[in-house]
């Protein structure tokens, strides 16, 4: 299963709680090819002093700099055959450090209602975000994708394995593939 995919790398997207790093972990457990999962979470914890939230309009700068990073690391990794999924709250203006690898790229973002988003982020619990005001904003920067809109995959109520099936499919089409 997706082993037409080696060497591409698959921005994974959508606002918390629209079950990104489940699908992404789960697309790289599928027999067949070397897969490889970034969870770009990480990149934000890699910063052990000096970390900027995000979410903050004061963020944009590191933001910048943990997209290269990310796509520097997803990049080596597809071009050593693996396919890489990256997981994230990545919006369209990442996407140009990704382009740039010169490797496959598709993007796809998961969408789910605001009040899944933060019921699923509330019953995470521990360190992760569960700021409904914050989950309901990323929420938001998702509604409108203009001319990414198309590379949308309707998510709302589906369990993990219709989700990770979701996925796939699109994948499959091609539809979500950049150019």
């Amino acid at each position: 299963m997706l082993d037409e995919f080696a060497g591409h790398v698959l921005v994974l997207s959508g606002s918390p709680g629209s079950g990104k790093t489940t699908t992404a972990e789960r697309l790289a457990h599928l027999p067949g090819i070397a897969k490889v999962h970034l969870h770009s979470d990480d990149f934000w914890g890699y910063i052990k002093h000096g970390l900027i939230p995000p979410w903050l309009p004061e963020s944009d700068a590191q933001n910048r700099m943990i997209a290269q990073i990310a796509a520097s690391v997803a990049g080596q990794y597809a071009l050593h055959h693996y396919f890489v999924t990256l997981d994230g709250v990545v919006r369209p203006w990442w996407l140009p450090a990704f382009a740039a690898l010169g490797v496959p790229l598709h993007y796809v973002v998961l969408r789910t209602s605001v009040e899944e988003a933060v019921a699923r982020c509330q019953a995470r619990g521990g360190d992760s975000l569960t700021d409904p005001a914050v989950v309901a904003d990323l929420h938001g920067q998702f509604a409108d994708l203009g001319a990414f809109e198309r590379h949308v995959v309707p998510v709302d109520g589906l369990d993990r394995d219709s989700t990770l099936t979701a996925v796939t499919a699109a994948l499959k089409t091609g539809s979500y593939r950049l150019a």
